[in-house]
């Protein structure tokens, strides 16, 4: 498993280099024929991943009820970010994944609700989750280039 945490700690230096290369206004903008923008993106990374590996898990997420409502799956960007929010999420994108590997290694994740993804796979426990969530991420990486790109 060691290999999947590497993975998702490169993806999300990958996704803290937009917060640190983009204005607060590149963040937020919502290009023609997106629905979304670079920061719902990377929250919504944070968010799936807390809702895959930590609620499924029966254990509680980090995050706010409000942050998982707002980046959740099925939402959209509804008006434009804070830097102090913005702050929040970039402190998310390691703290989780941190905590995620030290929550595994010390073998918090015993039981696992069976969730059929988007794709049409289904999710049997804990180490599933966090291998799907990195495919899950690496998608959202690719919008956030074509987001970027559209800029």
């Amino acid at each position: 498993m060691d290999w999947a945490f590497e993975i998702a700690l490169k993806n999300r230096k990958l996704l803290k280099n937009f917060i640190d290369n983009h204005s607060l206004e590149e963040l937020n903008k919502v290009p023609e024929g997106f629905s979304n923008n670079i920061i719902w993106n990377i929250a919504h990374t944070i968010v799936t991943q807390q809702l895959l590996v930590y609620k499924l898990s029966g254990l509680p997420s980090v995050l706010s009820d409000e942050m998982i409502e707002t980046y959740r799956k099925g939402t959209k960007t509804e008006g434009d970010v804070s830097q102090e929010e913005i702050d929040e999420i970039a402190g998310f994108l390691f703290s989780t994944i941190k905590k995620m590997r030290e929550d595994y290694n010390n073998n918090l994740f015993q039981k696992y609700t069976e969730y059929t993804v988007s794709t049409g796979s289904t999710l049997t426990n804990a180490e599933e989750a966090i291998h799907f969530n990195n495919f899950h991420e690496g998608i959202h990486l690719g919008y956030i280039l074509a987001l970027r790109k559209s800029l």
